[in-house]
């Protein structure tokens, strides 16, 4: 009566029904027989209490009722397994009453261990899970008992606590890892009688495992060796091979044994080993050494058969990937002892020689290149060939690859610090990973967060800067690319250079656009900086900006721009400063026709350019003239506002012999009438009311920057303050109301005046707008209330009615 039924979902059940159902349940639990309802009722319930965020409740005596029901001798195992589920999803749980140090059933000790690694070790259950484990593993386990049930349970033990386990229980599991590992059965399994009416007494005589392409296997077995049944101590090897990573991570030694300076040379330990490891003697060796021994067998017979052509897809897929996890394991072991190194580099070399022209392989090449990363030193071998390979092939070809692009910027990111001192390839090759952004922004856009400081030093920002403007293009060109490859071959011929290409596909064939595409595309860093030359480029994959994958990329530019900055005035110095001051002006003529993303990265120069300035403010008068010809420009009011007004704030803020000694009064001069020109050029009376209006802010910095040169070269004070005079006409004049809102004019009105009043105490004037360059209390105080200033001289010049001067 109170069951839930299929159409209301478990999350939607009240707590009251859930009540009812669990009575009705524990009348089933407690019947003479658990059939099939009481199957199809447990199954409910675990999905009510597995389907929501929120813990569900449940009585005591029913939670006492499923642990009795689980450890029943005459329980079905489907039972127990969906009353451990049950348990599991209640954890943590107070009436938890379970125990696992007298259950002898490896089946019921699996689930009773898994439901108290649940419980979160509040009473050390982790350890007495742990402890339990390597007791049943010691002794010889009953006939049809199998530790292949509890060694999944070993491996949660090991990586919730690792110290768990004591140095002789560690010793105990690690010499039987190694038997499981090298001593399976190389002969098939028995099919188990199904006991039906046509089943025959007789049984076929196994027959021995095969390789992956059919061949009759004459090694050990191993987890790539095929059968058609498998025998417990073969599935004791595979799941020894599934847990030994991270055993020998958490159990083995720690650190990387390297030779003393009054050993034997690293070569010498490396023969030595060959000596030692021979069959004969292995058996000598201790528990862990053993293992790692048996292991680096094991994994040198997993990248052999990884050779062989499977006759079934799916194993070529396992083949791959125990192949990546032959050589991670590879590596611990030469981290662990690194009397491994000779052997396992010499060998490596020549897999990665094998499969390097592999595409299908690329994976395969990330674990190859942690290991020389790791131990070309001790190898003394040169690794140059497999970095540049991999750096400047894999980003090339597979940039597509969703999976391979998080798993390769992972271990960009992971290993930076060792490319940067063993080579400089990977210094040379970051262009080509920014192949992997521009494909993948929004699952690598936190990755590359993290990964970008790496790659920037002061030979590398120039080109980073120019990458990052350009990385919607970079999107777009390499859609174009993967296009234009999967054209027939009859359609990748040249065009003709004398006809322009009209589409982006045409231009990628077109000699005049090849050489542009091949820079954008380029894989290694270059010198070349001449961002203008892609400029037909852009244009014409501005027909591809409304592409998802475009806009998505360009939505990542500004957050990438903002770390660039960050990191790059750690350590830029005046000439670098300098040089991106110039780009920044220069590229924001040169961006990807992206309005929103256009806007963004004006946003973010803009209040770079500040930064830029207060760390070295003489770059003004180190780049007049370029900073003339920019603000001089009555065009970039409108199209790049928020750029404009920030060079003009800067003009008038550092422009200085505070700041620099250099600054002469013709240079004040100089800047002073080209923004007199400017700001006539906008407040000039427009007869037409169609005429746009110039942002409000930006004459506004326009009118406090002339006033501030005015206030450092004297002699100017009476232009500007017969340019403010005028102001109350402009504003009041009928083409320019209806252009501008009245709050905006009020508000030019206001700063006009306040700036008037100020000019008419030209000592006043010289103090406000003098630099704190000496970062005395007084000058700093005065700078930060600048706007308070203004007021109060406007308020003495201008008195309201009632009001009287304290």
């Amino acid at each position: 009566a109170g069951a839930p039924t299929a159409a209301s979902p478990g999350r939607e059940i009240q707590e009251e029904e859930l009540r009812r159902f669990a009575s009705r349940v524990a009348s089933l639990l407690q019947g003479p027989e658990l059939g099939p309802e009481a199957v199809d009722c447990l199954q409910r319930l675990h999905l009510t209490v597995a389907a929501t965020k929120y813990p569900r409740r449940l009585d005591g005596k029913f939670v006492e009722l499923l642990q009795t029901v689980l450890c029943s001798s005459k329980c079905p195992e489907q039972v127990q397994v969906l009353c451990a589920a049950i348990l599991r999803e209640m954890s943590p749980c107070n009436d938890l009453i379970l125990s696992c140090d007298q259950i002898q059933d490896t089946k019921l000790l699996s689930l009773v261990s898994s439901i108290l690694l649940a419980q979160g070790n509040k009473k050390g259950e982790v350890a007495a899970v742990g402890q339990r484990i390597v007791k049943v593993l010691e002794r010889r386990l009953p006939e049809g008992q199998s530790a292949r049930y509890i060694l999944p349970v070993l491996s949660n033990v090991i990586s919730l606590s690792p110290e768990s386990l004591t140095e002789e229980q560690v010793n105990v599991v690690s010499k039987k890892m190694a038997d499981w590992l090298r001593y399976a059965s190389t002969q098939q399994g028995v099919a188990q009688p199904s006991g039906g009416f046509f089943s025959s007494p007789r049984t076929k005589q196994p027959g021995p495992v095969t390789e992956v392409d059919g061949a009759i296997a004459t090694d050990f077995f191993t987890v790539l060796s095929v059968g058609q049944y498998h025998t417990q101590d073969q599935w004791l090897n595979v799941q020894a091979f599934s847990m030994l990573r991270s055993w020998l991570l958490c159990c083995g030694d720690k650190g990387l044994k390297t030779p003393k300076s009054d050993d034997r040379s690293g070569m010498d330990k490396s023969v030595m080993s060959t000596v030692s490891t021979l069959p004969t003697s292995s058996r000598l060796l201790p528990p862990k050494e053993r293992l790692r021994e048996k292991a680096f067998e094991y994994c040198q017979r997993l990248v052999e058969q990884s050779h062989r052509r499977p006759l079934k897809k799916d194993d070529a897929d396992l083949q791959k990937a125990c192949l990546i996890e032959a050589v991670t394991i590879m590596d611990i072991i030469c981290k662990q002892d690194s009397s491994y190194v000779h052997r396992a580099a010499s060998f490596l070399k020549v897999l990665h020689g094998r499969i390097c022209g592999d595409a299908t392989y690329a994976r395969a090449l990330l674990p190859i290149a942690q290991f020389f990363l790791n131990h070309s030193k001790v190898a003394a071998v040169d690794s140059d060939a497999i970095y540049r390979h991999l750096l400047t092939d894999i980003p090339a070809q597979l940039f597509h690859n969703a999976s391979l692009a998080f798993e390769f910027v992972q271990f960009c990111k992971a290993n930076s610090q060792l490319f940067t001192e063993t080579s400089s390839v990977f210094r040379q090759s970051f262009p080509n990973l920014f192949k992997f952004l521009a494909w993948n922004s929004p699952p690598l856009i936190s990755e590359f967060v993290d990964f970008l400081p790496s790659l920037l030093d002061a030979g590398t920002a120039i080109e980073i800067f120019h990458l990052l403007l350009d990385l919607p293009c970079l999107t777009a060109a390499l859609d174009v690319q993967l296009r234009s490859a999967a054209l027939p071959t009859s359609e990748k011929a040249a065009s003709d250079p004398a006809v322009p290409p009209s589409t982006c596909l045409e231009a990628f064939r077109h000699p005049l656009y090849r050489s542009m595409f091949q820079h954008l595309l380029r894989a290694k860093s270059t010198s070349e900086d001449a961002p203008e030359r892609l400029i037909p480029l852009r244009q014409l994959l501005g027909s591809l900006a409304s592409s998802p994958r475009v806009v998505q990329c360009a939505e990542t530019v500004p957050v990438l721009l903002e770390l660039f900055f960050k990191v790059v005035a750690e350590f830029a110095d005046g000439p670098l400063i300098n040089q991106l001051v110039v780009l920044l002006l220069q590229r924001s003529d040169q961006l990807c026709e992206i309005p929103a993303f256009k806007d963004d990265v004006y946003r973010v120069l803009s209040s770079q350019l500040v930064v830029l300035c207060k760390l070295h403010p003489a770059l003004i008068v180190e780049l007049s003239t370029e900073i003339l010809e920019f603000s001089g420009a009555v065009s970039n009011i409108q199209n790049k506002e928020a750029i404009f007004t920030h060079v003009v704030w800067a003009v008038g803020e550092y422009l200085s012999v505070c700041y620099d000694r250099r600054c002469t009064v013709e240079q004040v001069l100089r800047f002073f009438e080209a923004l007199e020109a400017v700001l006539f050029e906008v407040t000039q009376l427009r007869p037409l009311p169609t005429t746009p209006g110039y942002p409000p802010r930006a004459i506004s910095v326009l009118m406090a920057t002339l006033t501030k040169l005015a206030a450092r070269s004297q002699d100017l004070i009476p232009r500007v303050s017969m340019f403010l005079s005028k102001m109350r006409t402009f504003v009041q004049s009928p083409a320019v109301t209806s252009v501008y809102q009245e709050e905006d004019l009020e508000e030019i009105l206001i700063r006009a005046t306040e700036l008037l009043n100020l000019l008419k105490m030209p000592s006043v004037a010289q103090v406000v707008f003098t630099p704190p360059v000496a970062s005395t209390r007084f000058q700093r105080e005065v700078n930060d209330s600048l706007p308070c200033a203004l007021r109060m001289v406007t308020r003495l010049l201008e008195p309201t009615p009632g009001f009287m001067p304290g």
